[in-house]
């Protein structure tokens, strides 16, 4: 089955160098890839080489229930609001990329807004396999294996 007819959806949240290699090995394994970056100065060039698309907002992203959702920037303020929006959505998966040994900014935003503990446990963090990832494409790839494995129910899993 190809990218284009695969139900398989990754949604990169916020242009950054994690989204850019998540979104090219992304289609190579199967997905259809989704860059959704609210803010345009940050795109970093023309968007969208690899044949993915682009949106500046999540709702227009088609989360169903065979997306799954990645925040690969835990600076932005936005982070509060845009997992807000994913656990609103049917993703299968959503998470955000993070140093696993500190807790991460989205609970306190999240809290900030009223998302309950029950949802908030929703979003994955750390992410990937533990394979001790330091660039953005080593981060990337211990993404997609780990959603790979997830989703095939392999252990490869995210325990740390």
């Amino acid at each position: 089955m190809s990218a284009e007819q695969s139900p398989r959806h990754l949604v990169a949240v916020f242009e950054s160098p994690v989204a850019e290699a998540l979104l090219r090995m992304g289609l190579d394994v199967g997905f259809r890839c989704t860059l959704v970056e609210p803010d345009p100065t940050r795109l970093q060039g023309p968007p969208r080489p690899h044949g993915d698309t682009f949106v500046s907002d999540l709702t227009a992203a088609g989360v169903t229930a065979y997306t799954d959702v990645v925040l690969t920037d835990h600076h932005r303020p936005e982070i509060g609001d845009l997992l807000k929006q994913a656990l609103a959505t049917d993703a299968r998966w959503i998470g955000i990329i993070g140093n696993p040994a500190k807790e991460g900014p989205h609970i306190a935003a999240l809290k900030a807004l009223g998302v309950p503990d029950d949802e908030i446990a929703r979003v994955h963090r750390p992410i990937g396999l533990n394979i001790g990832s330091k660039t953005a494409a080593e981060i990337a790839l211990a993404t997609l294996a780990g959603l790979v494995a997830d989703r095939n129910d392999r252990p490869g899993g995210f325990e740390f």
